[in-house]
């Protein structure tokens, strides 16, 4: 891309934008100065261009180098905060694997309390089956769910 001049006309009494004068006026006899200004380049084709004033200079660059005592201190306030945080969570990780590890051992107990209390009804049907049976061997009427509710039902009367 090729850069341009950029000619500014401006009354002579007035020194320019704002009072200030920029370049070097050229001669004109109009009495209107003529002044070269900076070269900008051309617009692109993505849009126009801005140009930005100079900024003040950012914190890190503010005149604190490295070896300076506020740079140090931040730093190790820095390196203490990055610790505490990598502590904390190794901490919750650690407290999070041991909550899983009493969780897998409360299941495991619960599964094996589940196996006996199947086992333990399994063995109470058999042993009323084998009753319902024995009484309906003597000449009582076989034992139902319906004449069982029934038969409660007439006791509490």
């Amino acid at each position: 891309m090729s850069k341009r001049s950029v000619i500014c006309t401006t009354p002579r009494e007035h020194g320019g934008r704002n009072g200030v004068r920029r370049g070097q006026p050229e001669p004109s006899g109009s009495g209107v100065s003529v002044q070269r200004v900076q070269e900008i380049p051309p617009p692109s084709p993505a849009g126009p261009r801005t140009v930005m004033a100079p900024s003040k200079p950012s914190k890190k660059s503010a005149g604190h180098g490295k070896e300076s005592e506020e740079y140090r201190q931040r730093r190790e306030r820095n390196n203490m905060a990055v610790r505490k945080s990598r502590l904390k969570s190794k901490q919750k990780a650690q407290d999070t694997q041991q909550r899983v590890e009493e969780l897998k051992e409360e299941n495991e107990r619960l599964e094996a309390k589940i196996k006996l209390l199947s086992k333990e009804l399994s063995v109470l049907k058999d042993l009323f089956l084998e009753h319902a049976h024995s009484f309906s061997d003597n000449g009582h009427p076989p034992f139902t769910e319906n004449t069982a509710s029934g038969q409660g039902s007439n006791m509490e009367q």
